[in-house]
């Protein structure tokens, strides 16, 4: 048996060397750490990048839910393989909430798992040739579904992932349903399996797991009757579905060889509308009445049947149909933020808001405002919202001045409206028009966090920001979600928290 080395304190220095550990064969792949958080218990172990975790209590780790569920343990034997192939042995007490300290090459500690279904409406298929290789993959992952907000269809999702998925309580699970008439959802998915995985719903909801559901509409395919029987069928589900949107199928430029599917017509959106406000009426009615809020509960509980709308229809289908947003209240907490249902309806409220408070603030002497103008950039679909903003604050901030901007897609099409599917090049080749015709772009350009890749400054099409600021000649600015961080921007104050990406497109 190797030496091993015992850690029952906070004392740091090399650790000891242990090539074979109870005659075991540790020569396995592990998972490469690329992070030590300095002064963690790693960190004091001599744990450093480009080792390798190999076990946590003599347990191989499948991904980043088996490392949280074993590193919750109080005594820990950890197995870490340095560069050159030796394996040492480390035991760690950590105090409750602790973190170990280590990152991973990879957040998921894993492959990602690939789509098997070939979706009529998949946006992937509908991507111009020659980008990055990362944008043609199809991820049906459900730990995805958990730690990004994904979307997962459950066709590749084996019995085992069901247990997992109750075991460490990934839960909200986001599922893309689509319809529940199986033999359409086979059609639609164009996977054999797809009708019968959704009786995995069915598990889901027995083991209490929450979920949330979302229907892509496909005009002639599940509109109108169909999208009428899925709304009532996943009532079934309440209350562990907590929510399900609603939202139109994209349709890029770039469809050639595919299903062929049609835009929806102002009045047809308006059917969807009226059919989802239908159902949202008799459903929270129905909640409402059989609900027994507990003695001193601050908010209802869903899991235990709240009363909420449950089915959403998303911005897009309102400003498609030019219907006013609903109210707050009837976005239930914004569930399907992520999904742009509420999106708009959350971005005026919260300017509102905050123009009131920052108002208050330079009443009293705690805020200086200078004279700014700048360039807001968005899509087309949300242009008219941003504009009406822009007037809100000027009217209460004079010395500001905002020109927005509504970006055609060329790149995708115009049919594509939404500003999360903005690229680069379009934003510079329209802004050096309005430079051209003798109109100035301002302090600097506003450029939405939804444009970019998450934790990075680079477009769909691969510009980067400092591509944008270069060929303007303008200072750019990535504004972060909100309504406040909308105001900053406009006034040109620092940020006030970090930059988030949203999981739209």
């Amino acid at each position: 048996m190797g030496q091993l080395w015992t850690w029952t304190g906070r004392t740091s220095g090399r650790i000891g060397t242990v090539v074979d550990v109870d005659g075991q064969n540790l020569g396995k792949k592990g998972h490469r750490i690329c992070g030590v958080a300095k002064g963690s218990a790693a960190w004091e172990l001599g744990i450093a990048p480009g080792m390798y975790l190999m076990s946590v209590n003599g347990q191989e780790i499948e991904d980043i839910f088996d490392y949280r569920f074993l590193m919750d343990d109080e005594e820990l034997e950890i197995v870490i393989r340095e560069e050159n192939g030796d394996e040492s042995i480390l035991y760690a007490e950590l105090d409750e909430g602790e973190d170990f300290g280590l990152t991973f090459e990879n957040g998921l500690m894993s492959e990602y798992r690939s789509c098997s279904n070939r979706c009529i409406f998949c946006f992937i298929d509908q991507m111009p040739p020659g980008m990055r290789e990362t944008l043609y993959f199809k991820d049906d992952d459900s730990r995805l579904a958990f730690l990004q907000g994904n979307y997962i269809t459950l066709t590749n999702l084996t019995e085992r992932d069901l247990e997992r998925i109750v075991r460490y309580r990934m839960e909200p699970i986001n599922i893309s349903v689509q319809t529940t008439n199986p033999e359409l959802r086979v059609k639609m998915l164009r996977n054999r399996f797809a009708g019968e995985s959704l009786k995995k719903m069915k598990y889901l909801k027995e083991a209490g797991i929450a979920m949330n559901g979302q229907i892509v509409l496909c005009k002639g395919w599940n509109d109108g009757p169909e999208l009428d029987r899925t709304i009532r069928d996943l009532t079934a589900y309440l209350p562990e579905m907590q929510s399900v949107s609603v939202v139109p199928v994209g349709l890029s430029r770039f469809r050639e060889g595919l299903v062929k599917l049609e835009r929806f017509t102002k009045e047809e959106a308006g059917e969807v509308i009226d059919l989802v406000e239908s159902w949202q009426k008799r459903i929270y009615e129905s909640l409402a009445a059989a609900y027994v809020p507990l003695e001193g509960e601050e908010e209802p509980d869903l899991i235990r049947g709240a009363p909420r709308h449950f089915i959403h229809a998303s911005d897009e289908w309102y400003i498609l149909a030019g219907r006013p947003l609903p109210e707050a209240e009837r976005y239930d907490g914004y569930l399907q933020y992520e999904n742009g249902v509420g999106m708009m309806r959350s971005l005026i409220d919260e300017t509102g808001e905050a123009i009131r408070k920052y108002e208050m603030l330079r009443i009293s002497g705690n805020l200086t405002v200078g004279r700014r103008r700048c360039t807001a950039v968005t899509g087309v679909l949300a242009a008219p919202y941003i504009e009406e903003l822009s007037r809100s604050v000027s009217a209460a901030f004079p010395e500001t001045s905002l020109f927005v901007a509504p970006i055609r897609n060329d790149f995708f099409g115009e049919t594509i409206t939404v500003t999360g599917l903005l690229t680069g090049g379009d934003i510079i080749s329209q802004l050096l028009e309005r430079k051209k015709n003798g109109l100035c772009l301002g302090d600097e350009i506003l450029i939405p966090v939804t444009t970019l890749r998450r934790g990075e400054d680079v477009f769909l099409d691969d510009t980067h920001l400092s591509d944008v600021s270069e060929a303007l000649e303008t200072p750019v600015r990535v504004v972060g979600e909100g309504g406040e961080e909308f105001l900053r921007a406009l006034l040109g104050l620092a940020p006030k928290r970090k930059k988030e990406r949203q999981y739209y497109e």
